[in-house]
């Protein structure tokens, strides 16, 4: 007989799908030992065995999937092993771990739960980003970006306060990670909700209105969870938390939602220096959202596009989104967005233009735009430290290398402060251009400073 491990709380998914199939114990555990044999992994189950699965107790993998199967064959339909309080028990296949993008919401709702619920089993592997494992993401979720019906009937019933819980969650985990970087202990907050709150609730019993409601905050919650991996360069995890997110969005119904998701992702294919990628995804996102979204997120997905085609080259396409981006910011009125885009005022486009000239490498724009950028100090750290690193690039690109020390200076000692192997890497790029001037006791004075402040 497998092991077990002990749970904290009965199994009431289990016994609530084991009564709707009228099966006692005694026969669920007698048709388990059959399957098992057959498989040539004999066990010996009894009564007590189901028992105690029932109070908790959880039996080892290949188990919790036999369950599923026998009560699936006495309710004459696909039983999931979230039905039966098991979707954290199917072992981890890193290669595609949580880059599933089920067209069943049953089954992604298994994929979600059992990928958010791996980060408390054990450590995780080490996961690869590919870029080709967005195809099948995409591509489901523009041709069908809202599933038909989300409501359920499973556990307790999911309410108001539970989603304004993961909603408060979700920008708690977003003020830590902007402030703080990805790496702090507050924006770990998302992925830790995510696996303890947020993957029970999903099968709970829920109408379509809340269900809708509950989806969005989960993809909200696994978007910032997965920001805050991309800023610690640990992009294949990230990568996951972003799928997940859009298969979230997708069972929200909230076309705005997966394109932001989307737009993300495309920053951290342009932090992993792959413009076209990015392009693409922008794109994707206002094609599919350009009727439903607001000006302020269709001008966010703008301004991600124009960076995107700077790093590529493209002048003309560059300039003509962000000439997009500003028209549609200005016809952003209070009130009429959702939280997760309130933040895209002015004053980021301006920090977005400004990277696009830097890769343009146009430093009289990036001086302009420069002047406008700066966000809210004592929250936004990251972003303002990060700035400071584009703008001294700028000013090297000027040929003002006293002006460009000083920005980079300034930008280690906000940085210092942060935990962000992203804006670390904004330092060290900038870093990198100085080699024409190595042999200069100020610049060996700079690399020292930020050398000392943990950046090499």
């Amino acid at each position: 007989m497998s092991s077990e491990r002990h749970g904290r709380t009965p199994n009431h998914d289990l016994e609530r799908t084991l009564t709707a199939s009228g099966a006692s114990r005694k026969s669920l555990a007698k048709r388990i030992n059959e399957l098992a044999k057959a498989s040539e992994t004999p066990t010996h189950y009894t009564h007590t065995s189901v028992g105690n699965w029932l109070a908790g107790m959880t039996p080892t993998w290949p188990t919790p999937r036999l369950i599923a199967t026998v009560l699936g064959e006495r309710l004459g339909q696909r039983v999931t092993l979230a039905d039966i309080g098991m979707a954290h028990t199917e072992p981890i296949k890193p290669d595609n771990m949580g880059l599933e993008f089920p067209r069943d919401l049953p089954d992604a709702i298994t994929v979600a739960t059992g990928f958010w619920s791996s980060m408390k089993r054990r450590k995780l592997p080490a996961v690869m980003f590919t870029t080709m494992a967005m195809a099948t993401p995409m591509s489901r979720w523009l041709i069908q970006p809202a599933d038909p019906s989300v409501a359920n009937t499973g556990g307790r019933r999911v309410g108001k306060n539970d989603i304004a819980q993961l909603r408060q969650a979700a920008e708690d985990a977003q003020r830590y990670d902007v402030k703080f970087g990805g790496g702090s202990s507050g924006a770990s907050l998302a992925s830790v909700v995510l696996r303890d709150t947020a993957a029970p609730l999903l099968s709970g019993t829920y109408s379509d209105e809340i269900g809708r409601e509950l989806f969005a905050a989960c993809a909200e919650l696994s978007r910032v969870a997965g920001f805050a991996a991309a800023d610690m360069h640990q992009h294949g995890l990230a990568q996951r938390y972003y799928v997940q997110a859009l298969r979230m969005a997708r069972a929200a119904g909230d076309p705005a939602l997966g394109g932001y998701i989307l737009v993300t992702m495309a920053i951290q294919a342009l932090t992993r220096d792959e413009p076209s990628a990015a392009i693409d995804m922008a794109q994707a996102a206002t094609e599919r959202a350009k009727h439903v979204a607001t000006p302020r997120t269709l001008a966010f997905y703008a301004a991600i596009e124009a960076r995107a085609h700077a790093r590529d080259g493209d002048r003309r396409a560059a300039e003509h989104a962000l000439a997009t981006a500003e028209t549609l910011l200005s016809r952003a009125r209070p009130g009429q967005d959702p939280p997760w885009i309130r933040y895209n005022e002015f004053g980021r486009l301006a920090g977005d233009a400004t990277e696009a000239y830097c890769d343009l490498r146009m430093p009289d724009k990036v001086q302009q735009w420069g002047t406008h950028a700066a966000l809210p100090a004592g929250l936004h750290v990251r972003a303002n430290g990060m700035l400071l690193t584009i703008l001294a690039r700028g000013r090297l690109q000027a040929g003002e290398l006293d002006e460009a020390l000083a920005l980079t200076r300034q930008a280690v000692e906000i940085l210092a402060h942060v935990t962000s192997e992203r804006a670390r890497a904004h330092i060290r790029a900038f870093l990198s251009h100085l080699t024409p001037w190595q042999n200069e006791s100020k610049v060996q004075a700079t690399i020292r400073y930020a050398a000392a402040h943990g950046v090499r």
